[in-house]
């Protein structure tokens, strides 16, 4: 079994309530090519429900004999972003991320580093910002037969003081996982399940609960089916009555068509209803 990062204890229950949802924009296009000499381009561009447009355009070369990874990134706030990985050349398991960030606008500069070391029964990571107070941030998993630990920790250098820390329990299976994580200084649970119940059908379920801010449970459930070899379709409803629905489907050969919609069931004769597209195409 493949330990998980941290953020990723809970990743299947998640992936299954977040993703493949197209009415978060009202539009998205994406286009992605590879050429031959391992240089990797994708176009991104999306538009709001409140007509505000974004984009970005990013550019990936690999080198596999060394380890290399180049990535870098321009989107239409003017932002530009380099990141460097190198993973197992200084250590077996080890890579090593570094992340310069440019805005030209305000002169604005930004510089990360980032350490992800992984072995059979351990992964852990290190966050530095080294412009930014400096700051850190490490977390580590522990694995052992599909039972999972983990815990992470937030620590100021300036002010000599911990930002945050979280910790997570879970269990991870062939065909389900479960997960239970405590984060914002451990006062916000949350408890996900996942089920892959056949190769057509995956459901699952998320509860949260603040101690800050009540004693009220908020619960969100999710199944994703697949209709065929080249679509599926998804649905979710949380407690408060907001439904969502998807549907994807491969038209052809690097060509895919996402359509999605949000309703609010208990405000069904307002115009709070959320619809979206998303078109990819990779060659």
């Amino acid at each position: 079994m493949s330990i998980p990062a941290f953020a990723d204890i809970s990743k299947s229950a998640n992936d299954l309530l977040n993703k493949d949802f197209y009415h978060l924009s009202a539009g998205t296009i994406e286009v992605k090519s590879n050429t031959p000499n391992n240089v990797a381009f994708k176009v991104t561009g999306k538009s709001s429900h409140e007509k505000a447009t974004s984009g970005a355009i990013e550019g990936k070369y690999t080198d596999k004999s060394l380890g290399l990874i180049l990535t870098q990134t321009w989107n239409t706030a003017n932002a530009l972003d380099t990141k460097v990985e190198l993973a197992d050349a200084i250590a077996k398991g080890l890579k090593a991320e570094s992340i310069f960030s440019f805005l030209p606008a305000t002169q604005q500069k930004g510089f990360k580093l980032n350490l992800t070391f992984k072995q059979s029964a351990f992964h852990g990571r290190a966050f530095f910002d080294l412009l930014k107070g400096p700051t850190a941030n490490v977390d580590a998993v522990i694995g052992h037969e599909g039972f999972l630990a983990g815990a992470s920790a937030g620590y100021d250098v300036q002010k000599a003081a911990v930002t945050g820390y979280s910790a997570a329990v879970g269990y991870i299976a062939p065909q389900y996982s479960a997960a239970v994580t405590a984060t914002d200084n451990l006062s916000v649970f949350a408890a996900s399940y996942y089920h892959k119940v056949n190769s057509q059908v995956e459901a699952g379920a998320k509860a949260t609960w603040n101690s800050k801010s009540g004693s009220a449970v908020g619960l969100e459930v999710a199944s994703k089916y697949r209709l065929d070899p080249v679509s599926f379709a998804k649905a979710k409803i949380n407690d408060r009555g907001v439904a969502a629905i998807s549907y994807n489907v491969l038209l052809r050969p690097g060509v895919t068509l996402g359509l999605g919609a949000s309703f609010d069931t208990q405000k069904l004769e307002q115009a709070t209803h959320k619809v979206g597209a998303s078109f990819t195409f990779e060659s």
